[in-house]
């Protein structure tokens, strides 16, 4: 298993702070935030990392530059988070699980990664999307999921996916089951981010691919990881991420 994480955004919610430093690079104790990310990846099982950048990030590569098991890729165009996963392809092959971590997502309270690791192995390799639940007037910001089956599902359990949809009206959404910053899939899903067409905000989105892999029966579970998910690419998400580390510190 490889991983990936994209890191290419530009940090706007972030400004002026990010014009210096990319918001990855934003520490959480005396550690960047990028660092948990590819710590987490490794204790999952990842033998090699890709992070994707862009023009600007140079500070993400320096960093990193010691690292054997690092390697990085630019996106030069900020075309959404499908066209930023895509740059990364050359070194997947078929066959090989690609898992994906957002690089502003911190995860606090689990390893995300390894959870989903074993419940795909579980269910015979498939694919599997961390999620979490969120209040329904908040689904039109996130990919969202159908249930195969419908049951009263809780923190630690894996559903079959039937469907995914990103960005739906609150009216329109399967569910209130978001997408919640990882990703453990096929390689397959290069073949169809390679001609997967601009979707929700003019942006190629990895949602998209994902419901077109869904579409032709690839198998698919959701997994509503324990833990936390933080968005550090905002103000409050980086608090709170702050906050939630020093609690699991004990400081």
């Amino acid at each position: 298993m490889k991983a990936l994480i994209p890191a290419a955004g530009l940090g706007t919610r972030f400004l002026p702070v990010t014009s210096v430093i990319p918001k990855e690079m934003l520490p959480i104790g005396s550690r960047p935030a990028l660092e948990l990310i590819v710590e987490e990846a490794r204790s999952a099982g990842a033998t090699e990392i890709v992070i994707v950048i862009s023009e600007g990030k140079e500070l993400i590569r320096r960093y990193f530059s010691g690292e054997s098991d690092i390697k990085i890729v630019y996106q030069h165009e900020q075309k959404g988070l499908g066209h930023a996963v895509y740059q990364a392809s050359e070194f997947f092959v078929d066959g090989e699980k690609v898992l994906i971590l957002l690089g502003d997502a911190l995860v606090v309270g689990c390893n995300a990664s390894k959870a989903m690791a074993e419940v795909s192995a579980a269910n015979g390799g498939a694919s599997v999307i961390g999620c979490e639940r969120v209040p329904r007037e908040r689904v039109s910001r996130y990919g969202i999921m159908k249930m195969a089956h419908e049951f009263d599902v809780a923190e630690g359990d894996a559903f079959e996916l039937a469907d995914i949809v990103e960005k739906p009206s609150e009216e329109d959404a399967p569910s209130d089951l978001a997408v919640a910053g990882r990703y453990l899939l096929d390689s397959k899903i290069f073949d169809f981010l390679s001609d997967q067409i601009a979707g929700v905000g003019g942006e190629i989105q990895l949602t998209d691919a994902i419901r077109r892999m869904v579409a032709c029966k690839y198998p698919f579970f959701g997994y509503i990881y324990r833990g936390h998910r933080q968005d550090i690419g905002n103000p409050d998400g980086y608090f709170n991420a702050l906050v939630s580390y020093r609690a699991k510190e004990g400081r």
